[in-house]
């Protein structure tokens, strides 16, 4: 059974940082092409940022330069480093997982950044 479980979100004031986890079980984690993707109240789930198998990694425009997605093959675990967080940013955050015949979603954790 696959089972993606995000932890790390919370509340921070602008201009802070906070790193997202996803440790993820029941599949080849090195195989899976892993993103992050947001979904703010009232709008659509977008992508965050993704990094695929042999490590490249993609951002959306409105976080290039302030977030980082890594991941550790022998820990299962995808991170996303959020730095210089804005209002804007307070959404859930969700982890995926994904290849050409098999996508899984994780449960989601809350991002609020207020002052």
């Amino acid at each position: 059974q696959v089972q993606l479980v995000e932890s790390g979100g919370g509340l921070v004031q602008p201009g802070g940082s906070l790193r997202l986890s996803c440790a993820v079980s029941g599949i080849i984690f090195r195989i899976y092409t892993m993103a992050w993707y947001r979904q703010a109240p009232g709008k659509q789930r977008e992508l965050v940022a993704s990094i695929i198998s042999g490590g490249s990694t993609n951002y959306a425009d409105s976080v290039k330069g302030r977030f980082t997605i890594s991941r550790d093959n022998a820990k299962n675990t995808v991170y996303l480093q959020m730095n210089s967080l804005k209002p804007e940013d307070t959404a859930v955050y969700y982890c995926n997982a994904r290849t050409t015949l098999q996508e899984s979603w994780g449960q989601g954790t809350q991002v609020t950044v207020s002052s």
